[in-house]
């Protein structure tokens, strides 16, 4: 009853801890990320496709062209000097919300006075916003929208996105979005919005590339660079009933997302990529190969200005991150994350939880914990060989805490179930095993299995002749006969016990006791007639000490018998008595019964003497016919 309650508390345990990750709570999903993290930081993205440049707007650049914001012709000439070097797509992870406060026509917009004169100062006044604006359209460049919760009711245009099925339901919704102004709007060449996928742990792992706004849907910066890369007008979103199947830019031009329409950035070291100021462009001093063919991104990196986001490296600027995610999209090494993974891996651990609360019952505490190793290693292994060779984000965190509980809660159980054991072994064999035979029982408690084998076995039965005299002479004295008896059994089960036997129980006067259990033991046979000897030697002296005392002399008979017989705990698993049943036992203590009638001390079958007939001397008595028996037996003695 134990063993089952132990087994269905590991059961609950396992059913628990499958419906934790079915749930899959905040610690699950951080356990989760931080192992593919770690995968990223000792196994970073192998290629870089030497295509991306990072610019930054730094503190010193903010001390030598003044504080932010900066007028847009500004802006301008640092736009038109990384296209005129060769740059084939700029992206601007700035937001340009609003006009240039700085511009001499937004000014005079708020200054009273008629139409004429107003029209004939703004063709003398600079426009920032008009300058930026021409060289935003004379290049491929990428302007930043932001998303926000409160509901717009107008929405800026963008890319035509169509789509198949019903993309809407399956990716992020947000109330509203914040656009450049529409003058900057209508000539960058793409709008993209800046937003990565919320995590628990606020790391930054991957990005939506499409979101939803009152059912519109809008493309990602990192989407409007790949379109402007293969020089498409459009973006088709494919939905099926498990979510967003894929994004693509043309036929065979598409991007590997999850359900969400979320995109995994595959990151490299941050030192890979080559990062520039603003005062080196505008000072000319700088390789323009640090630009040829490559893509752009502009932001802040200056402290109070810039934002920073956690990555699996560390703290980094937005345009950093972005970086990344065009890098990915570059070298094509992208992460994947089937949306059945989650289900496969939940299958996973059931079937391997059902392997481990069958397997470690059966497996010693010492064993168990290489197997533990052997297991979670593994899996770790083998979740880290398919990130490094395929890209494939397998968890192997919850897994292996979940096999290290189940582990735990059996290997507990099973050491617990052990102990109890070890104890009842004591208890029940001290005083009928050798100490040395006990601790073998107590290490291994195996061989005391429950129902037992079939084994050859010999046992020896062994009474005292003319107890009814004997006990009559204590008659009034139960206490006296008790000592006597016990005085007795103990010198005799001395000599079995050190003979390698085991007491099976005492009848009264008789012993019986066997030999090849629980311990195997080849010389059984010899070790019995040896024990039936010594027995007799034994009783020669304890016979003198008792004539000394003036107490009445002993005289036994002694059977031996070898056989087939079944051996082990008889009974129940609360409560057991470790013992032999079969005709070869019966026979044994049939062999003792007619000793008395043969006139002979020792009587010994002939399976017994049988094997070892040149280690003792044998005489031969007679063929009998035993009680239960049809057939005659030979029975033999040892020669005095």
């Amino acid at each position: 009853m134990r063993i089952l309650t132990s087994i269905w508390m590991v059961v609950l345990l396992a059913i628990v801890l499958l419906g934790v990750r079915v749930n899959n709570p905040d610690f699950v999903k951080i356990l989760k990320y931080k192992t593919w993290d770690y995968f990223q930081v000792i196994h970073p993205r192998d290629k870089v496709s030497d295509s991306v440049t990072v610019v930054n707007i730094t503190e010193a650049d903010l001390k030598k062209y003044g504080q932010w914001p900066w007028p847009r012709h500004i802006m301008a000439m640092v736009h038109a000097k990384i296209v005129d070097s060769g740059a084939i797509i700029v992206n601007h992870n700035i937001l340009y919300a609003e006009p240039d406060r700085m511009s001499g026509v937004e000014y005079l917009k708020s200054m009273p006075m008629d139409n004429e004169l107003r029209e004939q100062l703004e063709q003398k006044l600079l426009d920032t916003d008009g300058i930026f604006a021409v060289a935003l359209n004379q290049s491929n460049s990428v302007l930043m929208m932001s998303v926000k919760n409160e509901v717009d009711n107008i929405l800026p245009s963008t890319t035509q996105i169509i789509k198949k099925g019903n993309p809407s339901q399956w990716v992020y919704e947000f109330g509203g979005i914040v656009a450049p102004t529409p003058k900057l709007s209508a000539t960058a060449k793409g709008l993209g919005v800046n937003v990565t996928s919320p995590e628990p742990d606020a790391v930054v792992r991957k990005m939506p590339m499409i979101i939803s706004i009152n059912g519109k849907l809008y493309p990602s910066m990192i989407l409007e660079n790949l379109r402007l890369l293969y020089g498409s007008n459009r973006i088709k979103v494919v939905a099926k009933e498990h979510g967003i199947d894929e994004i693509l830019i043309k036929k065979d031009v598409g991007i590997p997302v999850n359900h969400n329409a979320e995109m995994y950035i595959s990151y490299t070291d941050p030192a890979n990529y080559v990062h520039m100021s603003v005062d080196e462009i505008m000072s000319g001093d700088f390789n323009e190969n640090k630009f040829k063919n490559r893509i752009v991104v502009i932001g802040l990196d200056a402290a109070g200005l810039s934002v920073l986001k956690y990555t699996p490296f560390g703290l980094t600027t937005d345009q950093a991150i972005t970086a990344q995610a065009l890098d990915t999209l570059l070298t094509g090494e992208f992460l994947l994350r089937p949306a059945e993974a989650d289900t496969y891996e939940i299958l996973f651990m059931a079937a391997l939880g059902l392997l481990l609360i069958v397997l470690i019952p059966r497996t010693s505490v010492l064993l168990s914990v290489p197997l533990l190793v052997f297991i979670t290693g593994g899996i770790s292994y083998a979740s880290f060989m398919a990130y490094a060779n395929k890209g494939w984000l397998v968890d192997p965190s919850f897994a292996v805490l979940f096999i290290f509980l189940i582990w735990a809660h059996s290997t507990y159980n099973n050491f617990a179930t052990q102990s109890r054991l070890r104890k009842q072994i004591k208890k029940q064999f001290e005083h009928y095993l050798d100490p040395g035979m006990v601790k073998k029982l107590q290490k291994d408690p195996s061989l005391l299995k429950l129902g037992g084998e079939t084994r050859e076995m010999t046992f020896l039965f062994s009474d005292i002749r003319g107890f009814t005299p004997i006990s009559e002479k204590y008659k009034g004295n139960p206490e006296g006969l008790t000592k006597l008896i016990n005085r007795f059994l103990t010198r005799m089960t001395d000599v079995i016990i050190a003979n390698g036997g085991t007491i099976d129980k005492f009848m009264g006067d008789c012993i019986m006791a066997f030999w090849n259990a629980p311990i195997e033991n080849r010389k059984h046979r010899e070790l019995a007639v040896k024990s039936a000897l010594e027995m007799t030697v034994a009783l020669k002296e304890l016979n003198m000490h008792l004539q000394a005392e003036g107490l009445p002399q002993i005289n036994i008979g002694i059977g031996i018998n070898t056989g087939d017989a079944l051996v082990g705990n008889m009974g129940s698993e609360q409560r057991f008595d470790y013992s032999v049943i079969g005709d070869a036992v019966n026979l044994a203590s049939r062999l003792e019964s007619s000793s008395k009638t043969l006139g002979k001390t020792i009587v010994i079958g002939e399976d017994t003497r049988h094997t070892i007939e040149t280690a003792y001397p044998f005489d031969y008595i007679d063929s009998i016919t035993v009680k239960g028996k049809t057939e005659e037996i030979k029975v033999y003695t040892i020669k005095s």
